[in-house]
């Protein structure tokens, strides 16, 4: 049996070891840190205009208008155009100033020789609109004098191109962009027209079928607003 002598030389003991080390005490939990405001869109309008964006949902037409005797189906992403009844076009729904636009594009020779065109700041005609648009037009027909990548205006070979990049029955990228007075194209990343031209301000992006025996295919388009905000 332990003595009381014994039972208090072990309490001063144990308090000794306690003095020494002491137990730490809790740490308090972090403040949470302060939260980021998320940015606001509105500030970031310019930037967010400048995305590229789908010209067609590559499913159906859901979203374009067509006008003329074309008929358009999409055929595995494939924006398809033929004409049995003459010419024809298909616009997007988007109005636009300043703008870029580019794809890829492919005509074939069926029955007659093929020619196409990508228009944009383009409207269909007031009196007709099932006739040629109203706007600018990046020629794609590689059978004639003003050949891809001329700049046209309605029935008239504009701004010239360097030299023809593009061959029926193969596919070619184009890309166009609209600033202001300045217009420029690209076929297959190089540059081959620039033109300055003011005449049309506003309007829609529409791909062409030209005439019948022929076949027109574009996919991969987009586009984006440059215009300032």
């Amino acid at each position: 049996m332990k003595t009381l002598h014994t039972l208090a030389l072990a309490a001063i003991v144990g308090l000794a070891l306690s003095a020494c080390n002491p137990t730490e005490a809790p740490t308090p939990d972090p403040e949470p840190a302060e939260s980021t405001p998320a940015p606001d869109a509105g500030s970031d309008h310019k930037k967010m205009g400048a995305m590229w964006m789908p010209f067609f949902n590559g499913k159906n037409l859901d979203g374009l208008t067509q006008r003329g005797a074309a008929t358009w189906e999409v055929i595995d992403g494939v924006l398809t155009g033929k004409s049995p009844g003459g010419q024809g076009h298909i616009y997007g729904n988007t109005e636009l100033t300043d703008l870029e636009v580019k794809g890829m594009f492919k005509i074939t020779a069926l029955e007659k020789g093929a020619n196409s065109g990508l228009y944009f700041r383009a409207n269909p005609p007031e009196d007709n609109p099932d006739g040629y648009p109203k706007g600018y037009e990046a020629q794609i027909c590689n059978s004639q004098d003003a050949f891809t990548g001329w700049l046209w205006k309605p029935g008239s070979p504009t701004g010239e191109a360097t030299k023809n990049l593009a061959k029926d029955g193969e596919w070619f990228a184009m890309r166009v962009k609209a600033v202001g007075k300045k217009i420029q194209i690209w076929v297959k990343d190089e540059l081959v027209m620039t033109y300055e031209d003011e005449e049309y301000k506003k309007g829609f992006i529409a791909l062409q079928c030209h005439n019948d025996g022929m076949l027109v295919e574009a996919k991969d388009i987009l586009y984006r607003d440059l215009s300032a905000k």
